[in-house]
């Protein structure tokens, strides 16, 4: 379904953007916390990633700039984090919201990386162990180093510093506790106990003013060391006990006396205990005193066994939670309480996302088929995960029926599981499985009205119907699954599967280039579609029409009538293999993902792509909508879920919103125009990015004041943003003649007012100045010209020697001169914009008459009685200008 209105017009989607993004945040190394156990620091490649801990999304990264990240760590007071990378740099980081900033860089003096980093209780001290074999100590207040310990043998794997002495445990691949004291940068004293890896070290007071050290390694071993007994004279210290507790450890904690009260009830005070975690995936509670379990049980132990192994364990005060970390690179939030109780599951790389779908209540959840044994299904508010074991190989795809809370898987193991969700408190359980695949279930469907029946294809080339029984729906125990067809589908590969939205056909797409089509209550062949010139990866039935839409490596998609297997529309757009392929907007238009980790959305009536979404960087396997078709969401093999939200709607109401401020504004620019407030009208226009309004308004300023004082205190007083948008302006100003002055006055006030170094900020500044050097040359050359042809007409006048129009003035009437004045004063003052060409005037015919007066040299006003030369007769054009000057002062006259 789609979110546009039953009753209402179809409105088709014009644009995505993402909501959301899941991406890893954990592919191995440490983690750490801080802020008080609300935040996870994890090492992620060349980054450190930043994790809030309640909605377990990402709240920023710590960018290394492509140095991998050794290790991380957070001090006590959770004011410095410090990461180590590969080429032994270390950066001190300050965090702050959602910010981060690198305040410091130093190269460490370790010749090979840091591999184990550790606080002092003050916040004052960082212990750095590296692989070669050296520690060194950093006062990370006053910037330098202050010990170089040496004797470790092999790489340096955990550091501790003592709770309250100045002092510094430390173990190495030589399976020996060293104890350092930092006042004599010396080894006091080696426990020499464990013949593995050491992996945990934890401190615990029985009693004021003793403290012991408890050990414990992939040795399977714990120990206990009594640290009151180390003295200068004996450098090596025998542990006081050691508790086998059968598997390798790989975290160990100190729980408080509430913890363990509630884990165990009465008798909590009798004992010493620890919490451990290792190969087996089980926190262990155990009382030193006595070395057993007490909890959990050999029963639950076997129970839980070999679903996960744990690599590290932390404790997160602030929440009072355990966390854990997994060899599948996953963190795991257990909370206190009969037991040892997950409240969250962490994934931190999801490998390659294979399919993803809907489910849940109200699209509560995504369940994801990853590159792992485990179906992952993901409450979307929170961003937990639950991981249902039951497939022996990697789940290939998953799919929803209509209920969404029942789905069934496909995996390598060549078997179909069907799972089912509670409502109320979200657990899903595997009710029942089917085994009749000789190949790997690489596609599935379901039906679309009823939950009785789902389809699969297999590598076994074969196509087979599994009844749902009511029963098998309700039942708690894991059932086996019927199969009511099985058909030898096609020659190569099934790669999609589809019902029909009304459950009566089902269509397979397959890798020997066609599809087909069959009927669900017989499994009759009732067509194929032929057309495509590469396999098929994908099909789909169209919600409203008669309609099956395909997918394939030809990078075409293809939509065939149903009722004479004919193409009706290809579209043509992707340049790799469409992997998927779905119907929104009720039929009206369809999105698809390639193998280049694109994804597009087409219009089936005009067969165009009107919009790409680029945010996968590698092939997308997974592309599902929600029930109302708002967000879509798409998985790839980049490990990246992005959920893709429908801004349609949005888009057009800020679109409308936009249109009516500029009306208004534009409303307010024509009165601050016709008030003659030039000065707040050139602001608006250039506010509203208005070109040829703002330069209106300079020339009403030049024309009304005269001077360019005006325009040079407006330009003095805009703001950077508004300077760099009338450097905009100016470059089309320029281009044309008409407007170049206006240009270049306005250019001219920007630089007398604007620094050079602020003016190459301005982002069109380095446009600008390419596009108005050329414009600028060619007005500067037609001025050029211009000035020297001016000079050519003064040289004329000269020549011509024209008395000023005064000295005409004298010799006229009183009459004449009121008459000329009255005339003048009559000619209305024209504004030069709107100036009118003057009309053509038709052009007298010249006189062929000889002139009057050959002689220049007499009076002009002396009157002329003897007949003279023609024209034609003069000799020389200077003579012909003087004699035309005569003639006009004889007429004035």
């Amino acid at each position: 379904m789609d979110s546009t209105k039953g009753s209402g017009k179809l409105q088709l989607k014009t644009n995505f953007a993402i909501k959301d993004q899941w991406e890893p945040f954990y592919k191995g190394g440490s983690v750490v916390t801080s802020d008080g156990g609300n935040t996870l620091l994890c090492c992620c490649g060349d980054s450190v990633k930043v994790i809030d801990i309640v909605s377990g999304k990402l709240k920023t990264t710590l960018s290394q700039d492509g140095d991998e990240v050794t290790c991380v760590c957070s001090s006590p007071d959770d004011e410095i984090i410090v990461s180590a990378t590969r080429s032994m740099l270390l950066k001190q980081w300050k965090i702050e919201d959602e910010s981060n900033e690198c305040i410091r860089t130093w190269k460490a003096i370790h010749s090979t990386p840091i591999m184990s980093m550790a606080f002092d209780p003050t916040s004052t001290l960082l212990a750095t162990g590296s692989s070669d074999s050296t520690i060194k100590i950093w006062d990370v207040i006053r910037q330098y180093c202050t010990h170089n310990l040496r004797g470790s043998r092999g790489v340096v794997t955990t550091v501790r510093f003592h709770p309250s002495e100045l002092q510094l445990f430390s173990a190495a691949d030589d399976y020996i506790i060293r104890v350092w004291d930092l006042q004599t940068s010396r080894c006091i004293c080696m426990l020499d106990s464990h013949v593995s890896a050491i992996t945990s070290l934890a401190f615990h007071s029985p009693n004021e003013g003793e403290m012991h050290l408890f050990s414990a390694g992939r040795d399977k071993l714990v120990c206990v060391w009594n640290l009151s007994k180390i003295t200068t004279k004996n450098n090596k210290l025998e542990p006081s006990k050691s508790v086998p507790v059968y598997e390798s450890i790989e975290g160990m904690r100190v729980p408080s006396q509430e913890d363990v009260r509630r884990l165990i009830g009465t008798g909590a005070k009798n004992g010493v205990y620890v919490v451990t975690a290792g190969e087996d995936g089980v926190l262990k509670l155990w009382n030193l005193k006595t070395g057993n379990c007490v909890y959990p049980t050999k029963e639950e132990i076997a129970e839980r066994k070999d679903v996960t192994h744990f690599t590290d364990l932390m404790y997160l005060e602030r929440v009072q939670k355990y966390a854990t970390v997994t060899f599948d690179h996953n963190i795991n939030l257990y909370s206190v309480g009969d037991g040892f109780i997950e409240d969250k599951h962490l994934v931190g790389y999801n490998d390659e996302v294979l399919d993803v779908k809907y489910m849940g209540v109200e699209d509560s959840h995504v369940a994801v088929a990853t590159n792992s044994n485990f179906v992952k299904v993901f409450e979307l508010s929170t961003s937990s995960c639950q991981l249902l074991a039951g497939h022996k190989e990697v789940v290939l795809c998953v799919d929803v029926f209509k209920d969404g809370l029942t789905f069934v898987t496909g995996s390598k193991d060549n078997s179909v599981r069907l799972w089912k969700m509670d409502a109320e408190s979200g657990i899903v359980t595997c009710v029942a499985v089917g085994r009749s695949h000789t190949q790997d279930v690489a596609t599935l469907a379901t039906s679309k009205l009823k939950t009785n029946f789902f389809a699969s294809g297999s590598h076994d080339l074969t196509l087979k119907i599994w009844t749902v029984l009511t029963e098998t729906r309700g039942s708690s125990a894991e059932t086996s699954l019927k199969v009511k067809h099985t058909i030898k589908a096609h020659d190569k590969d099934i790669n999609a599967v589809s019902v029909a939205p009304n459950d009566k056909m089902i269509a397979t797409a397959s890798q020997d280039k066609t599809a087909k089509l069959w009927n669900v209550g017989d499994g009759q062949l009732l067509g194929v579609f032929r057309g495509h010139k590469r396999g098929l990866w994908n099909c789909q039935f169209s919600p409203s029409d008669q309609v099956l839409g395909t997918s394939s490596a030809d990078g075409t998609i293809k939509l065939w009538l149903l009722s004479d297997f004919t193409c009706l529309k290809t579209m043509e757009g992707h340049d790799c293999s469409i992997l998927k392929m779905m119907f929104i907007s009720r039929g009206a238009q369809i999105m698809s993902s390639g193998s280049d980790g694109i994804v597009k959305m087409w219009n089936i009536k005009s067969s165009e792509c009107v919009k790409t979404f680029d945010g996968h960087d590698d092939k997308v396997w997974g592309l599902a909508a929600n029930a109302d078709g708002s967000v879509v969401v798409s998985g790839a093999a980049d490990s990246k879920i992005i959920f893709w939200e429908d801004i349609t709607e949005k888009e057009a109401s800020e679109a409308q919103e936009v249109d009516e401020t500029v009306i208004l504004r534009q409303q307010e620019l024509n009165n601050m125009m016709h008030e003659k407030k030039y000065a707040i009208a050139f602001k608006m226009a250039i506010t509203l990015e208005q070109p040829f309004t703002a330069l209106k308004v300079l020339k009403e300023m030049k024309w009304e004041e005269g001077t360019s004082d005006s325009i040079k205190a407006v330009i003095t007083g805009l703001r950077d943003d508004q300077k760099d948008t009338l450097l905009k302006f100016i470059m089309s100003w320029n281009t044309n003649s008409r407007n170049c002055r206006e240009a270049q006055l306005v250019l001219n006030h920007i630089l007398r007012v604007t620094s050079p170094d602020d003016f190459m900020k301005f982002s069109n500044a380095k446009k600008a100045i390419e596009a108005l050097i050329p414009y600028t040359e060619r007005h500067y050359q037609r001025i050029s010209r211009l000035l020297l042809n001016t000079t050519f007409v003064d040289y004329v006048c000269q020549m011509a020697k024209l008395k000023p129009l005064a000295s005409s003035d004298k010799n006229l009437s009183a009459e004449s001169k009121n008459q000329i004045k009255v005339h003048r004063s009559a000619l209305p003052a024209v504004h030069p914009l709107k100036q009118k060409p003057l009309e053509c005037r038709p052009k007298k015919k010249r006189s062929r008459k000889p002139d009057s007066d050959p002689d220049l040299n007499d009076d002009v006003n002396s009157e002329i009685s003897t007949p003279q030369k023609s024209v034609s007769n003069v000799e020389s054009p200077a003579k012909r200008m003087r004699l035309r000057g005569a003639k006009k002062q004889m007429s004035v006259t």
